[in-house]
């Protein structure tokens, strides 16, 4: 017996992930097409004919995000989109929850954080101008490298969130992150039809967040459209603020390793 050839391992995954009769598609068109109703199925277990949550979520979010950093890569290393070759001293800030380091008028500042993180900073930032383009492409790249991982990590802080507004639903933890990692899955979607050009349509595909989600909030949690509005409001809120917190976190790494 021999070992299966790239190829002919890529038909196999293909055929049994990929076709038209297969899970994939079925569950993609009921997560597109129906907000809530997979997520629905899972919870009242019927789930055989579709992708687990996780799976789905993993495959969709490491494509888009693969899709983000080769357009991010392309966007830096084309020829004029870092320039230093300007006559003003560089300036550059990086706010921080305790303090604040960057550049002004080319000179290196760094305030209210502790001094071996200064250090760090410093080598990364106060470089030679003809060094800076390299490191602000290089800086780019370990962001987009590290914006994964983050971005999953925040899965389960939107399912606590869900189960704080919903407390009187009485669903246990795993419901709520399963709607999490379907709602993110569609969000990863829409995000990537920004990078579509589709002649200015593109923009409406961040418009269709909120609206998606509130759909598939009616269809998993049901109640008013008054409640859920205020529990939406409640859970972006927390949302968007560990968001930013990830964003920073994502950002200093970047510049420290």
């Amino acid at each position: 017996m021999r070992a299966p050839t790239l190829g002919e391992f890529a038909q196999q995954f293909g055929g049994a992930y990929l076709s038209t009769e297969g899970a994939l598609w079925r569950t993609l068109k009921l997560l597109l097409l129906q907000p809530g109703v997979l997520t629905r199925l899972y919870i009242d277990g019927r789930r055989k004919h579709y992708v687990l949550p996780l799976r789905l979520y993993l495959t969709i979010s490491l494509l888009v995000l693969l899709a983000l950093r080769l357009v991010a890569q392309a966007s830096l290393e084309a020829p004029d989109a870092v320039r230093m070759d300007g006559p003003a001293p560089p300036n550059f800030e990086l706010q921080l929850i305790a303090g604040s380091a960057g550049l002004k008028d080319g000179v290196f500042y760094c305030q209210g954080l502790p001094e071996p993180l200064c250090k760090r900073l410093k080598r990364r930032i106060d470089v030679k101008p003809e060094a800076a383009a390299d490191a602000v492409r290089e800086l780019g790249g370990r962001f987009m490298g590290n914006l994964g991982l983050a971005l999953f990590l925040l899965v389960p802080s939107f399912a606590l969130f869900m189960k704080l507004v919903y407390l009187n639903r009485r669903l246990r933890y795993t419901e709520h992150l399963v709607f999490g990692l379907h709602v993110h899955a569609c969000w990863f979607l829409l995000v990537a039809c920004t990078l579509l050009p589709l002649g200015g349509a593109e923009r409406f595909a961040l418009l269709a967040v909120p609206v998606y989600t509130l759909m598939a909030m009616k269809q998993v949690y049901g109640g008013g459209w008054g409640w859920r509005w205020w529990r939406a409001a409640v859970v972006s809120t927390l949302y968007l603020t560990v968001l930013s917190f990830a964003m920073v976190a994502v950002a200093l790494y970047a510049l420290l390793t």
